[in-house]
């Protein structure tokens, strides 16, 4: 069974996010990026499928410009057998990007489609529902923990009530939640192996989709800075600056 992952290159989460001059979107020159930290737990999850014998092949996937490849080697560098970047410098909204998975999917024919549930840079959680949608195959979102047994997969999944436990058959697609595990680091010697694993490179045109755009951003801010907080004397003092000054109660 192949297992399909799908990664993206977003800001890194221990940067600061800064609005551009044009108010168009976040500032990415010249800061760090690295993969989606729920993608991360994606491909480890892949990898432990794999290695537990459920799976013979983990691939890689991503949309997007050409630095997109750092991402996918990190992947690799993780364990992933190869790679493939869908090439593009247009802005890839969750639809697009479902509709290119869904076209490698149909060419690669995987038994397992993994994606995190959100991105940290959009925070849509769409792609991997609207692919699943598009593939008419059974989901399982964020999930906190796999089991596959043949051709069925039992998830338990987070919902706000507690847990709920799904039975499902292959093929299927997962979107990870944090709690599923603690993705790997990548060592020195896999790193430079990596460089050398196939990393195949094509562009939307070549699957004949199509990236349109569907929504418009007019405009992005950062939002009004706090007050600083205020430290008070008694529970009067304070009963009586959530009436006066907050108008709170």
């Amino acid at each position: 069974m192949k297992i399909l992952v799908a990664v993206k290159r977003v800001l890194d989460y221990n940067v600061k996010a800064r609005v551009n001059s044009e108010g168009t979107g976040i500032d990415l020159a010249n800061v760090k990026m690295s993969m989606n930290p729920f993608d991360e737990i994606a491909v480890e999850e892949a990898l432990r499928i794999k290695e537990a014998g459920k799976a013979d092949e983990v691939i890689a996937v991503s949309m997007g410009v050409s630095q997109s490849q750092e991402t996918i080697r990190t992947a690799l560098a993780m364990g992933a057998d190869r790679g493939i970047l869908v090439e593009t410098d247009a802005e890839l909204q969750p639809l697009a990007v479902a509709k290119l998975l869904a076209a490698i999917a149909a060419r690669e024919e995987p038994g397992l489609v993994i994606v995190g549930k959100q991105a940290i840079d959009d925070d849509s959680n769409q792609t991997g529902q609207m692919f699943a949608a598009l593939m008419d195959w059974p989901q399982a979102t964020f999930a906190s923990s796999v089991e596959i047994d043949g051709e069925q997969m039992k998830i338990s999944r987070e919902v706000d009530g507690g847990m709920e436990s799904l039975s499902m058959s292959l093929p299927a697609l997962i979107t990870t939640d944090l709690r599923l595990n603690e993705p790997r680091y990548a060592k020195l010697p896999n790193i430079m192996k990596a460089k050398k694993k196939p990393l195949d490179v094509m562009s939307p045109e070549d699957l004949e989709v199509d990236i349109s755009s569907r929504l418009k951003t007019l405009k992005v801010e950062e939002p009004e800075q706090r007050k600083a907080g205020e430290i008070v004397g008694s529970v009067a003092e304070l009963v009586d600056k959530l009436k006066n000054e907050a108008k709170v109660i």
